[in-house]
């Protein structure tokens, strides 16, 4: 399970989550240790996108947080994995994704792996490589 901050206007627009460029990003770093999205489910923390693209309010997570919560216990997941610090600080309350990300944790009995986000390569395509380092990790 792939858990991002909140639709883009792409996925807004459509109704899927990372279906954008960030979305793009994603299925290659997927591909790049031979997963297919349709081997995983992603999801967001808030389920709608906030005006101007700006950054989820903590009364915006508190409001989607028992439908993440469901999907997690419907799905079960093997793994989770974060992306980015939103994410990551909602289900583990860690920040900071320099020192946590490819690092394994614990989120209610299920391994969680915190990554970047993939629409951060996009501002800083260092980061490309990072994550695909951290793939290797989730493989």
């Amino acid at each position: 399970m792939f858990i991002g901050e909140a639709p883009g206007k792409q996925e807004d627009m459509e109704g899927k989550p990372f279906v954008g460029r960030a979305g793009e990003l994603l299925s290659e770093l997927l591909n790049s240790v031979d997963i297919s999205r349709d081997e995983v489910f992603i999801t967001n923390v808030v389920k709608c996108r906030p005006p101007g693209n700006r950054d989820p309010r903590e009364d915006e997570k508190k409001t989607c947080w028992p439908y993440l919560e469901e999907q997690i216990r419907s799905i079960k997941p093997e793994i989770i994995v974060t992306l980015g610090n939103h994410a990551t600080k909602a289900l583990t309350g860690e920040s900071g994704m320099k020192n946590i990300h490819g690092k394994k944790l614990d989120h209610q009995g299920v391994e969680l792996i915190p990554m970047y986000h993939p629409a951060a390569a996009l501002y800083n395509p260092n980061l490309k490589s990072v994550m695909k380092e951290d793939m290797k990790v989730l493989r």
